[in-house]
């Protein structure tokens, strides 16, 4: 129960977003898709989140530096072990696409898993469930459980890992990135596990 109230909670910031389309003030620019065919079937699409320039806000128990700085984070204990972010999200080249949110629970309430929801103005909105422990050392895979739009009809996977940032030497450089590499297909297609190797799951 509170897991889905938590999730929620993430859907409606993403709903609001969402409104302007259903509601336009202005038209929407779409920005073009960077998608590739996948050997085995199916469409492939790469996207990335700079840290910690593209975090939007993080929210979890006794946070030592909340974003942003008034965020009041509920105390309870049924809490413990849930943290939440949001982010904006670029495209393979490098450009603003949309946002995403990320809620990663801990604890013997809510279980041990990590939930995206991911909104492209213009294109849809799509939500991932994945274990916390990654499949090979490197990445997390998981799977898509629904969409609007332009994900309503499809399904299959999505990988999340973390690249790390190797440039010491330039002080203005990111953290790292955290990349969410998508599979899908039309819903009655076949998907196979993601079996790409990476280094650095975070």
């Amino acid at each position: 129960m509170l897991k889905t109230l938590i999730f929620g909670f993430v859907v409606g910031i993403v709903a609001t977003i969402a409104a302007v389309y259903y509601i336009p003030v202005v038209d929407q620019h779409r920005e073009s898709s960077v998608i590739s065919v996948s050997p085995n079937g199916g469409n492939s699409e790469a996207f990335y989140i700079s840290i910690p320039m593209d975090r939007i806000m993080i929210g979890a128990p006794n946070q030592p530096n909340p974003l942003p700085p008034e965020l009041a984070w509920p105390e309870d204990a049924v809490f413990e072990g849930v943290r939440t972010e949001m982010f904006k999200v670029r495209n393979a080249r490098d450009i603003v696409v949309g946002v995403g949110s990320r809620v990663a629970a801990q604890n013997d309430e809510l279980g041990d898993s990590i939930e995206w929801v991911l909104h492209f103005p213009a294109r849809g909105t799509f939500f991932v469930s994945m274990p916390a422990q990654s499949a090979d050392g490197s990445q997390r895979v998981g799977s898509l459980r629904a969409g609007t739009r332009e994900f309503r009809t499809l399904n299959g996977q999505v990988s999340e890992r973390w690249i790390a940032n190797t440039d010491a030497g330039n002080g203005d450089s990111p953290d790292g990135r955290i990349e969410l590499m998508t599979r899908f297909v039309g819903e009655f297609a076949d998907v196979e596990p993601v079996a790409e190797v990476a280094e650095g799951a975070r």
